[in-house]
């Protein structure tokens, strides 16, 4: 009766440890996303053309707008918002930032352009077409990158979190924070919405992440690894001279990247990089 008692427990004990073990499997499956049970994609480059680009630009944010591409540049002293002509890199209109402010990221909405600031707080409202300041705002946090979604403004502050903004008044209106496998993304710099999509350089890597602007998830990776040759780089900056700066033609289907400080700007064409391995 002893050894009957015995194998009875033994046998609960594993069908418990069983139910238990099925009930955290379903229930962790259950909480995981899609995207996180899908392999995760890595995406390389192919370099579809090579524009020249003023290697005293110290890029914060870069547009491309119906042909014509808008970068605004950082640094104390030397924070700009400009017009530039893309074949040529020429800067064709230039208009300084006030030298206490350090320039942050630009983006483009209902014909004006907007540009944030560093540690200020302050944000300004341009004419696209004669650079006037029409308008201050103010945030609560740093400011980095900005783009919107035809609805928001989505700001980033070099932390794993992105705000929502009301394009109107500049409240915050909601935010997400970025996440890959369940962990934060951190340093999120410049912003551009494409297809769906939020593109965000990631402060001092060659890497852009695509994250998805409902959940916060990175949906896939791009490796912009050896874009600019070593030599390339401004020895007199060290480690600033990083990847940043992401534009899109959306009529051309069109994608640019560049860095602060870089001679060279690029359009690129996005590549599986399982393709470019075989």
């Amino acid at each position: 009766m002893t050894n009957n008692k015995q194998q009875i427990i033994i046998v609960l004990v594993v069908a418990i440890s069983l139910a238990i073990g099925m009930f955290w499997f379903y229930g962790q499956k259950a909480e995981t996303s899609p995207e996180e049970q899908s392999q995760m994609l890595i995406y390389s480059y192919r370099v579809v053309q090579t524009y020249p680009h003023d290697p005293e630009a110290f890029t914060q944010g870069l547009i491309y707008h119906h042909g014509v591409l808008y970068e605004g540049t950082g640094l104390r002293g030397r924070s700009s918002l400009r017009r530039v002509e893309l074949a040529t890199g020429k800067v064709l209109q230039l208009h300084p930032l006030n030298r206490r402010y350090f320039g942050e990221g630009i983006t483009w909405w209902k014909n004006r352009i907007i540009q944030l600031t560093w540690t200020s707080r302050t944000g300004f409202v341009y004419n696209p077409e004669t650079f006037e300041k029409l308008e201050e705002f103010t945030y609560g946090t740093d400011g980095w990158g900005i783009t919107h979604d035809n609805k928001r403004l989505i700001m980033s502050d070099g932390t794993d979190t992105l705000y929502f903004l009301d394009p109107d008044t500049f409240q915050k209106i909601g935010s997400i924070q970025v996440q890959y496998q369940n962990k934060p993304v951190n340093n999120l710099n410049e912003l551009e919405y494409i297809n769906g999509e939020i593109f965000a350089n990631v402060w001092q890597t060659d890497l852009i992440a695509r994250i998805s602007p409902q959940t916060g998830r990175v949906l896939s990776w791009i490796d912009l690894t050896g874009l600019l040759e070593t030599q390339s780089r401004s020895p007199s900056y060290g480690s600033e001279d990083v990847l940043n700066g992401i534009a899109y033609d959306e009529l051309e289907d069109r994608l640019f990247v560049t860095g602060k400080l870089w001679p060279k700007l690029f359009e690129i064409e996005l590549v599986p990089k399982r393709e470019i391995e075989n």
